[in-house]
């Protein structure tokens, strides 16, 4: 157990059978009455994100998330597939578990899964990725209007602003945590 005096960011927790990371916190202390602690916490099972006040040194249950370097291997209908690079050992993971992180995902990366209770609830994306633009449409000179950029569609889905000198082909590097741009590879 872990008192809400000792939240920080990054901390996970369990409530009401779920799982929560804490994005954000506040301790408050009115007028009246008891001081108190304003949370944002973000489940890990779904994804969703909620509002949560607690009563300072309220007491809640920490959870111990335990984190493997597992490579991506492929897609299996609606499951993606992970193998542990020390033990060879498979792990399954839905779409609606991974969402957006989906689009960041290649055949052979080695990224971090996080389990809970020994059963995988999450992933980890490094910071950047290199992905391949698979449709650029050309850039027509003197085409500024729309702040030197143009759409494209890389490997894995993704769409995004990029500059107008990228080409079909290019490698370039997105960053997972905004999906925007970073440079070529």
């Amino acid at each position: 157990m872990i008192s809400t005096n000792d939240f920080s960011t990054g901390l996970t927790i369990e409530l009401d059978d779920d799982i929560y990371q804490v994005i954000n916190f506040e301790h408050s202390k009115s007028g009246r009455g008891g001081a108190f602690v304003r949370t944002k916490l973000k489940s890990l099972t779904d994804g969703h994100v909620m509002n949560k006040t607690f009563r300072a040194g309220e007491k809640v249950k920490q959870a111990h998330i335990e984190t493997k370097k597992m490579q991506y291997l492929y897609k299996d209908g609606d499951k993606h597939v992970f193998m542990d690079e020390g033990t060879y050992e498979q792990t399954f993971l839905n779409e609606e578990t991974l969402g957006e992180k989906l689009k960041y995902l290649k055949d052979n990366m080695t990224i971090e899964v996080s389990f809970y209770e020994g059963r995988p609830i999450d992933i980890n994306l490094p910071t950047a990725v290199e992905l391949k633009v698979t449709y650029a449409p050309p850039a027509v000179k003197g085409d500024t209007v729309s702040g030197g950029t143009k759409e494209v569609e890389l490997e894995t889905g993704l769409k995004l602003q990029v500059p107008l000198f990228i080409e079909r082909g290019t490698i370039i590097k997105v960053d997972t945590r905004t999906g925007e741009y970073l440079s070529r590879a």
